[in-house]
């Protein structure tokens, strides 16, 4: 099948050809001709399935069919969005804009807005003064514009509602529903979702009519790219040493290691860039702008180790990325899907790496039962754990094809010998803003103050 086969304009056609595809993913096979006809879908696909140029492509024909039957859209006529997508981190905000813009580039005048917290309203209520063909919010930023009367959401056509089960884990459902209340009955409505369970589902029913479910590469299904291992660690220290053996790697181009808190992050990234590793944290407790440098230094590969939070790493999108490590679990097993899906993209073979303490058992149970597959045991050469591997209560069901890869147990060829498990240093919680082109800072060394507990 190709992008011409799915009844696409030609300015899309041409567009998508620029950006170097010249066939659809089966996401999008399946998805952008029923969006075309107009039916409202819900649509589940693992991280770097094309899920978003699914919705894209539909949005941006909607804008040329609109303009090709003479429908005026100048400023005094009529305001506010064609489109509207809702997305639920400042991250994906960008990375749905950056898809606009690719797809968009030969439709003439288009008119593109993204509303997100944590940036200043100046420029944001300028946009929303005149006509728009698409708007990409953040539900909180964007019921403050609609408190304010400045969102006028009265002609909107289309409602995305992008990964809208991490909108339901952020609390946003009652945002949604208010949202959604001030758009025309007879609009169109696209849903993507890990999952349409439980509140998911409820919600769905409640805001479309007669949804069609397409469901591909579902989260018990495997990523081929990705090699997934499980190294248990004995304690902090261990964890530490296994880590930084990990990321001295030849194989390891870019990594985002996770942990579990915005605090973890700071002292996570401050230690790693007194060994001289080029990296930065990225959390939401970091005002915007930081957080778009940076993307941006990982992007142009000014960065090699990212440490992340869950939400600020969703919508992450950089093909270089050959390396995930779990150095923090994450608190729901399905968040475990999204961030191993940071790497094996376009074509790309990844490794996810999950660094575990015995404490964390539980949660290793729960995510071979959510993906109903196991992660694979391996140890280091001179780093195994002293401690037996923690016997499971309960193996997970198989399902078809094994999660990744085979794995080789002797992870590289380096090793610690008889050398003591690295101390952890204490950090001051304040990471260092990293600015492009001038490297990762070092330090000295040397112990400083314990942080102080931040909000996750």
């Amino acid at each position: 099948m190709t992008f011409e086969s799915l009844g696409l304009p030609a300015a899309l056609n041409r567009a998508v050809q620029d950006a170097g595809y010249s066939q659809p993913t089966p996401v999008q096979a399946q998805a952008v001709p029923a969006a075309l006809q107009g039916q409202d879908l819900m649509v589940s696909a693992s991280t770097g399935s094309g899920k978003t140029a699914s919705f894209v492509l539909p949005a941006l024909n909607r804008v040329l069919a609109a303009r090709g039957s003479g429908q005026r859209r100048e400023k005094g006529l009529v305001h506010g969005p064609r489109i509207l997508v809702l997305v639920p981190t400042r991250e994906l905000a960008l990375q749905v804009t950056k898809a606009v813009t690719t797809y968009g580039r030969h439709v003439q005048g288009l008119r593109v807005a993204s509303i997100v917290g944590g940036v200043p309203y100046g420029a944001q209520l300028k946009a929303l003064r005149g006509p728009l063909d698409l708007l990409i919010a953040t539900p909180g930023r964007l019921m403050d514009h609609m408190a304010s009367g400045k969102a006028v959401l009265a002609h909107v056509e289309l409602l995305v509602l992008d990964e809208a089960d991490r909108m339901l884990d952020m609390g946003f459902i009652e945002d949604i529903h208010h949202i959604a209340a001030a758009l025309p009955a007879a609009r169109q409505t696209l849903m993507t979702s890990a999952t349409f369970a439980g509140a998911v589902g409820h919600m769905a029913s409640e805001l479309m009519r007669e949804p069609r479910r397409i469901e591909v590469d579902s989260h018990t299904q495997a990523h081929a790219d990705i090699e997934q291992r499980l190294h248990w660690a004995d304690d902090l220290r261990h964890k530490n040493a296994l880590l930084d053996h990990i990321l001295t790697e030849r194989s390891v181009e870019q990594a985002v290691v996770f942990t579990s808190t915005q605090r973890d992050a700071d002292w996570l990234a401050d230690r790693l860039a007194e060994m001289g590793h080029s990296v930065a944290a990225l959390h939401g407790g970091m005002p915007q702008g930081r957080r778009n440098r940076v993307l941006e230094g990982l992007r142009r590969r000014q960065l090699r180790v990212l440490v992340a939070t869950d939400v600020a790493a969703r919508g992450i999108d950089v093909p270089g990325i050959s390396h995930v490590i779990n150095y923090g679990l994450p608190m729901k097993a399905e968040d475990y899907v999204h961030r191993i899906g940071r790497t094996g993209r376009a074509g790309r073979s990844g490794l996810a790496v999950t660094l575990a303490e015995r404490r964390d058992a539980g949660m290793i149970q729960r995510i071979q039962r959510f993906t109903t597959q196991r992660i694979p045991p391996a140890t280091i050469s001179g780093l195994e754990p002293r401690v037996p591997e923690p016997a499971p209560q309960q193996r997970p069901r198989p399902h078809g094809k094994a999660f990744g890869k085979p794995f080789d147990k002797s992870f590289g060829n380096k090793s610690f010998g008889n050398k003591p498990f690295g101390a952890r240093p204490q950090g001051d919680g304040q990471h260092k803003p990293f600015a492009p082109g001038r490297g990762a800072p070092r330090g000295a060394g040397g112990a400083k103050p314990a942080p102080r507990a931040r909000p996750r």
